[in-house]
Order: C-alpha cells, then sequence, then structure tokens
C-alpha cells in the first residue's frame, strides 16, 4: 500500500562498555605480566655455571682428607666457567675449600679434576658443553691419568651430569679420584682403609635442564592461551545477549505494527452478475 511504513531494521546493539573495559584491563595486566617475566628471565643469569654448594664443599674436604692422609697423595678439584678467563667457580682439596693441590709445596704428589662447563644462551645455535680433565704431577705417567678419566664416566660422570649439575658432579668426581688411583696403580690397595669411605654413593637420577632457561616463555605462552581463551569466551556470551535482545525487540514491534485485518463486507446490492 502506497505511503505505508515499514518497521525499520532494529540497530545494532553495542558492546557493553563495562565488558570492553574488563577486556582491556585483563588484556593489559596478562601482557604486562609476559613482559616482566620474560625481562626476569633474560636478566636471571641463566648462562651462569652454578658452583657447588657450601655443604657440598663441606662434605668433600674430609673425605679426601682422610684419604689423603692414607695414601700419601693430594686430592682436589677445579671447576671452570668456558667463557670466563678469571678466576675458577671453585677450588679445594684435602689442604680445604679454596686450597689448590697443583704447585702447592704441601703436595709433592697429586691428582685433581679439572672440569670446564659452558652455558650457552638461547639464541646462539651451539648446545651446553663440558670438558673434564684428569691431570697430576709429574711422577703420574698420562696413562694412569686416563685411567682414572675413564673411571669417571664408569661411574656415571659424563659430560651431560657434569652440564646438568656442575657443583655437584665435581665434588663427586673428587670423592671417587682415591678409589681410581687405586684401580690405576698409583697406591697399593693394602695403604688405602679409606677406600671404601671414598666410594661414592649411588647416582641419584640426572635432572633435566629442558627448561632452565625457557620458562619465561613458557609462562608467556600461557599467559597467551588464557587471555584468548578469555576473549573468546566474553565474544560468544556478548553475541548470544545481543541475538537475545534483538529476538525480543523484534518481537515488541511486531505487536505493536501489526493491526488485525478486517474482513471485506459484500455488498448486498450487487449480485453475481454484478447487477
Amino acid at each position: 500500500m502506497a505511503g505505508a511504513k515499514t518497521p525499520a531494521a532494529p540497530a545494532a546493539k553495542k558492546s557493553s562498555p563495562k565488558a570492553a573495559a574488563v577486556v582491556w584491563l585483563v588484556s593489559g595486566m596478562i601482557v604486562l605480566g609476559c613482559v616482566v617475566a620474560g625481562m626476569v628471565n633474560s636478566g636471571s643469569g641463566d648462562d651462569d655455571v652454578p658452583s657447588p654448594t657450601a655443604q657440598e664443599r663441606g662434605d668433600t674436604v674430609p673425605i679426601l682428607q682422610r684419604s689423603a692422609d692414607s695414601q700419601g697423595i693430594c686430592y682436589g678439584w677445579v671447576l671452570q666457567d668456558y667463557f670466563s678467563y678469571g678466576d675458577p667457580l671453585s677450588v679445594g682439596s684435602n689442604l680445604g675449600d679454596g686450597v689448590a693441590v697443583e704447585e702447592n709445596p704441601a703436595c709433592p704428589r697429586w691428582v685433581q679434576v679439572d672440569a670446564r662447563v659452558a652455558y650457552t644462551s638461547e639464541s646462539s645455535e651451539s648446545n651446553d658443553s663440558a670438558r673434564i680433565d684428569v691431570t697430576g704431577s709429574a711422577d703420574i705417567s698420562t696413562s694412569q691419568l686416563f685411567r682414572i678419566e675413564d673411571g669417571l664416566t664408569r661411574f656415571g660422570l659424563t659430560e651431560d651430569v657434569f652440564v646438568d649439575d656442575p657443583g655437584w658432579a665435581i665434588t663427586r668426581a673428587a670423592v671417587t679420584l682415591p678409589l681410581l688411583a687405586v684401580e690405576a696403580g698409583l697406591v697399593e690397595p693394602a695403604a688405602t682403609p679409606a677406600a671404601d669411605a671414598a666410594t661414592p654413593a649411588p647416582l641419584s637420577d640426572a635432572g633435566n635442564d629442558l627448561w632452565r632457561d625457557r620458562w619465561g616463555y613458557l609462562l608467556a605462552a600461557v599467559g597467551l592461551l588464557l587471555l584468548t581463551g578469555l576473549l573468546v569466551a566474553i565474544g560468544l556470551w556478548q553475541r548470544r545477549r545481543q541475538l537475545r535482545e534483538e529476538a525480543e525487540k523484534g518481537t515488541a514491534d511486531g505487536r505493536t505494527t501489526t493491526a488485525p485485518r478486517q474482513s471485506a463486507k459484500r455488498d448486498p446490492r450487487r449480485t453475481p452478475e454484478g447487477r
């Protein structure tokens, strides 16, 4: 019918200001947390090689003292950061924590384990690595030192263990030296009553350093997943609410604009033939 007004289409429902504010607030908090975690992770000194703890050093020195007194050979350890050219990270021997045996007048005969551990940054294509050497005084042959070095591997003190926990590995290697010296023929077995005391306990399960320098990235990934899930949930909730309100408004408009149809009345004065 000409001139009749058609009902206007319902206007699109605007998103709630409160809901938008909540989304931005939560997003900002998660992004800020990820940034802080990344900064802390990058500056936490993950490339630094850890040295033995005070307890590990304190437990090692007495064992080496008893073995040195009974065998007449000094035993020690040296732990170094491969990329550091300064003082070693840790030095010790039967003479005490911080006292080296190499070129020490108190130790004419000596054997020490020397470990160099390298931790590389995440941006480097190289892997973490370690190099373990056994050195000794001039009267000890190279073949004997090699046998001692090979014995460390037999006790499970491999390069991977030194990379995983350098402090524990270097002190454990030091206490195995008296027993390996007997096997290499440096001293007679009868002169080693402390050999049993120097026998290391079974190795604990080696740890995994996969997440040692990656925990910040894991936290950031979890934060992004939570943010994505939150945004999807809020979007679905707003869409359902918008559709429900549009349906309710359309129903209300239909009731107010639709008028009841009136049936057409026959003119009693007209006949079916039109007369």
